[in-house]
């Protein structure tokens, strides 16, 4: 079960924007993501309780974030309900998309579960709704992902292997590069990952998912 914590920054300015604890695992649904996010002075800032089948559909999505919330799931491409700060209102929403994406390394997990690409192939299209920053507010985004590259690096726990992605906003043309190694994102635009500790999860396809078990909110 990796455990360990994200550093967030503006991806333009390097800006600090605080940090996120997680842990994450397989479970028997597929996978599961927890985390919560401090600001830079170590205040609460959010949190989030992300799982996904085996093939990367979002099966259950709670965000918190400002006193807003967000529960979503794959329903007739994904569902979700914003409920706002006094919790007298509720927003529900609907788009024919197959998954979510926000600021969390987890949604970029869940996404390279969903597309499976292969290094080497043309960029795929897919079409998300992102959780933006800072009240949840959802908007639908279209992007391109290529796997560019499949590499094996030793370490003292064994073989890591790491994927480079190459990821395009299609809206505005802007190109990223994020490194992935099994359920952790070693890098991305906007995150670092600053301790670790246990070696990442590799996906099986073919494996029986252990018990998630007690799986509450990592301390920040």
């Amino acid at each position: 079960m990796p455990r360990g914590r994200y550093s967030l920054h503006d991806p333009h300015d390097h800006t600090p924007l605080g940090e996120e604890h997680f842990h994450c695992a397989p479970g028997p649904s597929g996978w599961r993501y927890v985390s919560q996010t401090t600001g830079p002075g170590g205040d609460h800032r959010g949190s989030l309780d992300l799982a996904v089948d085996a093939l990367g559909r979002p099966i259950r999505l709670e965000a918190n974030a400002a006193s807003w919330q967000v529960r979503g799931a794959a329903i007739d491409g994904v569902t979700w309900v914003r409920t706002d700060p006094t919790g007298t209102e509720a927003t529900e929403g609907n788009v024919a998309a197959p998954g979510f994406t926000g600021t969390s390394p987890a949604f970029l997990i869940a996404t390279a579960r969903l597309l499976r690409l292969t290094p080497g192939a043309p960029a795929t299209r897919i079409r998300l709704v992102a959780l933006t920053d800072p009240v949840l507010a959802p908007r639908t985004v279209d992007q391109a992902w290529a796997l560019r590259s499949r590499a094996e690096h030793p370490t003292d726990s064994g073989p890591l292997v790491v994927d480079e992605y190459r990821v395009t906003a299609l809206d505005t043309g802007e190109v990223h590069t994020v490194h992935i190694a099994g359920d952790v994102v070693l890098s991305a635009p906007g995150i670092e990952l600053e301790h670790l500790e246990t070696p990442p999860s590799t996906f099986t396809d073919s494996e029986d998912f252990e018990d998630f078990g007690d799986f509450g909110a990592p301390e920040a």
